[in-house]
């Protein structure tokens, strides 16, 4: 869902995107799952969607980006998430949110507690992603520096929000989709380096990653 003068641009880039125009009034319940975020912008409009996404949607959802800047300008926002919501702040959206924290471990420790005292999932990007929910913590063993690039946390947003809308568990889709996306990033890493590596690389690398997990090799 887009502004419609943008629907000509993404439409050329990706012909096979289904598409729904943002000025339209759209039913949200017939939905398997939502996303917002990404190129959403945090403008008033921007943060009259998130609040109605909120607050009328009873399918899983994800919030990231510019979705989550909004949440921490606004606290009331982020307090009346529904149970198994899933955030996927960088570290730096992280600290917007939640307070600036000195190390990788304190923002750890604050998302577990947080994960837990609000029975949402939240999926801490970096080196080792962590993916908490009510007290139960998983760091993600796939993936590599070339990761640390733009678009990469949108592709992921696409992977997890993906398994969301095949009906997995919100918490069981962030834990596949990180470990899916990371996995993507090492067999594209054969063909790359660490610096030249692009998330359509990644994107391009994600069939080989499935058949290795379906394969157990």
């Amino acid at each position: 869902m887009l502004p419609a003068e943008e629907r000509a641009i993404l439409q050329v880039a990706i012909p096979e995107a289904m598409v729904a125009m943002r000025e339209e009034i759209i039913d949200l319940q017939k939905f398997s799952a939502i996303a917002i975020g990404p190129g959403i912008g945090i403008e008033d409009a921007a943060k009259t969607l998130v609040i109605k996404i909120i607050a009328e949607t009873k399918v899983p959802f994800l919030l990231d980006a510019d979705a989550i800047t909004i949440l921490s300008a606004d606290k009331t926002i982020f307090e009346s998430l529904p149970a198994e919501t899933i955030l996927t702040p960088h570290p730096k959206e992280f600290d917007r949110l939640f307070g600036d924290h000195e190390n990788e471990k304190a923002r750890r420790e604050t998302a577990v507690r947080i994960g837990e005292a609000n029975n949402i999932v939240l999926v801490l990007k970096g080196h080792q992603t962590l993916i908490t929910i009510g007290g139960k913590s998983y760091i993600n063993s796939t993936g590599n520096s070339g990761l640390a690039k733009g678009g990469s946390g949108d592709a992921l947003t696409g992977i997890i929000s993906s398994f969301l809308a095949q009906g997995y568990k919100p918490f069981h889709a962030a834990l596949i989709g990180v470990y899916i996306h990371g996995l993507a990033a090492e067999i594209a890493l054969k063909d790359q380096s660490p610096e030249s590596m692009l998330i359509t690389d990644v994107i391009g690398c994600l069939g080989k990653a499935f058949k290795k997990l379906s394969s157990g090799k």
